[in-house]
């Protein structure tokens, strides 16, 4: 069921959303948080798509927060709220609010987003695309017990990685982080089927994607170990190669879906390690709602350590002494022609006999 409001309010808005359950016979309300999803008019179905597909594991109430620009001087000073009111089989298993703030109205999302929010329910922020540097001091944000961001959709990844970095609040994640949690899994379990010391990582996978640095990082912090990020086609992953005390552990994945585990003296194995639709990553990401110390401790860790290596030592030679040097330019010092050589015995000749009269 779908109800379109124009240019209302938010306690229109709640009223519509009572008649809603009504209609269809289910005025309980059984939402176990509230999602608000911050994009822009191009990105919103497929991040609502996603967010209903999540909502089958998280029955949620979704805000869908859509700045429109306006075009003219005249319309910035007009405020306006549209919204779109979906219940029912039209919003997954949970309800969805579409809101498009047109005017001033854009630069207080939050005091439109705060009437509907969920009564004692936490609150998630996810924000598809254009994600603020500090999401928790961002207006919508600070409403929030939990920040998702997706560094992926940005245009420099690497770069706002160590922003995000110095920005970090307990709450913040990101989706790129949450690309890697098969390969996190699937690398612990390989340590721990051998006793190793592993002594340097490889991290092989696309340019600009952030999963890769994340992953770097996560394998350099835990493992303290010099880790190289190289580049590879893709897509996303590619490959991780440890060096080890055992030999060898690589984990290959080209494909993108099938990846093959190589143990030194145990035989291959292949493991599913697909590419996952960002419904799954967002269901992944409201299942827990308290501070991801591991993501922090990966995030501090510093892009700029990956691939570092230390500079070569310096052996300053000891001076030498005068008579090895003396003796060192003698022997360097070229042979005498075999004409010089006749001259110089003729002439040593001739002043024997002379000293001899």
């Amino acid at each position: 069921m779908k109800i379109d409001l124009t240019d209302t309010t938010a306690s229109k808005i709640n009223k519509a959303l009572v008649k809603g359950r009504r209609a269809i016979g289910t005025p309980a309300v059984g939402m176990v948080l509230t999602l608000v999803i911050v994009t822009d008019e191009e990105n919103a179905y497929d991040a609502l798509k996603a967010a209903n597909d999540a909502s089958r594991e998280h029955p949620s109430r979704t805000l869908v927060v859509i700045k429109r620009v306006s075009r003219t001087p005249r319309d910035r000073t007009q405020s306006r709220l549209d919204a779109e009111v979906r219940v029912g089989a039209d919003a997954g298993t949970g309800e969805t609010v579409v809101l498009r703030l047109y005017g001033d109205v854009v630069n207080h999302a939050q005091s439109v987003v705060l009437p509907l929010l969920l009564p004692d329910a936490p609150v998630v922020v996810w924000w598809p695309v254009e994600a603020p540097i500090d999401p928790a001091n961002d207006p919508l944000g600070a409403l929030a017990q939990r920040r998702v961001t997706d560094t992926y959709a940005s245009e420099q990844p690497v770069r706002d990685l160590g922003a995000r970095a110095d920005t970090y609040t307990p709450g913040d994640t990101d989706l790129s982080w949450t690309r890697i949690t098969p390969w996190r899994s699937m690398l612990a379990a390989a340590l721990d089927q051998v006793t190793v010391d592993v002594k340097a990582v490889e991290v092989e996978g696309e340019e600009f994607n952030p999963s890769c640095e994340l992953l770097a990082m996560w394998l350099a912090d835990r493992l303290d170990v010099p880790v190289k990020r190289s580049l590879s086609g893709g897509p996303g992953l590619t490959a991780v190669r440890m060096d080890t005390s055992h030999g060898p552990i690589t984990l290959d994945r080209a494909d993108g879906s099938l990846a093959t585990l190589s143990i030194e003296g145990q035989p291959d194995r292949a493991v599913a390690l697909k590419r996952r639709e960002t419904a799954e990553l967002i269901a992944e990401e409201l299942r827990r709602l308290d501070p991801d110390d591991t993501y922090a401790s990966a995030l501090r860790f510093g892009v700029e350590k990956l691939n570092a290596t230390p500079a070569p030592a310096v052996v300053e030679e000891a001076p030498e002494a005068p008579a090895v040097a003396a003796a060192e330019a003698e022997a360097a010092a070229p042979a005498p022609a075999p004409a010089k050589k006749a001259a110089a015995k003729k002439a040593t000749a001739s002043s024997r006999k002379a000293a001899a009269k």
